[in-house]
């Protein structure tokens, strides 16, 4: 048998739902630092266009189509490169949906009835004297299971959200946990990742910027609709001269998104000194246009070039797809949609049992250290692991169990911890196991 390899590299997953067009909060909320962050050394990162989440909210073919266009567009015209991440519509992943349903059979309607989203649209109707659940789809309900199939698909450790998020996070560790405790440790537990530095702008009437209340700033607008928007941003009455309040400034909040440190001093100096509105306006639109003018051209470029990004998402699909497909499998095989002539597990094991042999699981935990543990041929939990800083570690600690067998547990003293039941001999017969079934292949 052969030392096992290092887990891959912490894994990163976002996505965009393909309900409209990006707007300036959604590239300093979401692109600009996704794109940052897919620069990162040591990082795995996937980014998808979340197609299947769209149909929730929106009933327009034709959006949908645009607004997936107009994403995956900005997101490459911002840097995005789909050679270093792994860049896919959720639509093209047919094992999502397939793990949706696996999901859902092991998940509590009564976790569902807590979701926000749902609980939103119940409070609604029931302030309005309607039925809890008049106009409340099938969909907006089970919203949090497909988005725990988008995260555990490919095993991501981190998820950047807003706060307003976290809940959805939270329902697919609990899902994931639930699913391993019936079916064996198949599933990685993500965690949320919560930017504090990310901005969330206002928009053009001083309310957070969204589509819902029409207040948007286009990301690629032209440099006159720009203008001509920016010029809109609601300010207070005070005139050239009088000092200004950064406080509650909409304008001073974009403009500070986009700025450096010097830059956000110098504008909170003018407003001091009080700057005129109209100057104000204009700085911060010659700021903004600074960072989107390089962009625009290529975005451009890109919408009027469908077939390029066509085949960009198709070939993500298929990089995606490595993965997911060896998962389904076992995920299938695991939950026992197999093939009759396979042999089943005799009665009254344990269903984590998979194999005759015993087994190491090497995996990472939320406090960012790597752990293994040995599981004996029925399952049961023989031997758990302290954390080790690195994954090369851990690989070499199994790798030393593996190839020498219980002589190896005395120089891993420190490293590794009791299990309640469990004695020596029973950890020293699972390790022989293994060596003998290793000098026999």
């Amino acid at each position: 048998m052969n030392p096992v390899s290092p887990l891959p590299a912490q894994r990163f997953l976002t996505g965009i739902t393909t309900s409209g067009t990006p707007h300036l909060g959604n590239y300093v909320g979401s692109i600009r630092p996704s794109v940052a962050a897919s620069k990162g050394i040591g990082a795995e990162s996937f980014y998808f266009l979340a197609d299947y989440h769209a149909l929730i909210k929106c009933d327009e073919p034709e959006r949908i189509q645009r607004s997936t266009l107009e994403i995956a567009a900005s997101w490459l015209a911002a840097g995005l490169d789909p050679e270093r991440v792994t860049f896919y519509r959720q639509s093209d992943i047919p094992e999502i949906p397939e793990l949706t349903w696996l999901l859902t059979c092991v998940t509590g309607k009564g976790m569902l009835n807590r979701a926000h989203a749902y609980k939103a649209s119940v409070d609604k109707n029931e302030a309005a004297g309607n039925d809890p659940d008049s106009d409340v789809t099938a969909g907006l309900f089970m919203y949090p299971v497909l988005m725990g199939a988008d995260i555990l698909m490919f095993k991501a450790h981190k998820v950047p959200v807003g706060r307003d998020q976290i809940q959805h996070i939270e329902m697919a560790r609990d899902m994931a946990q639930r699913f391993n405790h019936l079916y064996g440790e198949h599933l990685v537990l993500p965690e949320a990742l919560i930017e504090e530095s990310v901005a969330t702008l206002p928009g053009l009437d001083g309310r957070k910027m969204s589509k819902s209340y029409d207040n948007t700033i286009p990301l690629f607008s032209s440099r006159e609709q720009l203008k001509k928007l920016i010029a809109g941003i609601v300010t207070d009455s005070r005139a050239p001269g009088e000092a200004k309040e950064v406080e509650g400034s909409a304008l001073f909040q974009i403009y500070q998104a986009f700025a450096s440190e010097a830059e956000t001093a110098a504008m909170r100096q003018a407003y001091a000194d009080g700057i005129g509105w109209g100057d104000a306006k204009t700085r911060l639109f010659e700021r903004i246009d600074q960072d989107i003018a390089p962009m625009r051209e290529q975005y451009h470029a890109l919408i009027n070039d469908p077939a390029k990004i066509e085949a960009i998402l198709l070939a993500g699909a298929d990089k995606a797809r490595r993965l997911a497909t060896p998962l389904m499998r076992e995920l299938r095989q695991a939950v026992g949609l197999r093939k009759l002539a396979a042999p089943a597990a005799p009665a009254g094991k344990q269903k984590a049992a998979k194999t005759s042999l015993a087994s190491f699981k090497q995996y990472r935990e939320a406090d960012g250290q790597f752990y293994f543990k040995l599981l004996g041929s029925d399952g049961r939990l023989l031997l758990q692991s302290q954390g080790f800083a690195v994954p090369k570690e851990a690989a070499l600690a199994i790798a030393s169990l593996q190839q020498q067998g219980a002589a190896a547990l005395k120089a891993l003293e420190g490293k590794l911890q009791p299990v309640e039941g469990i004695g020596p001999g029973d950890i020293a017969d699972a390790l022989q196991q293994l060596l003998d079934a290793s000098a026999g292949a």
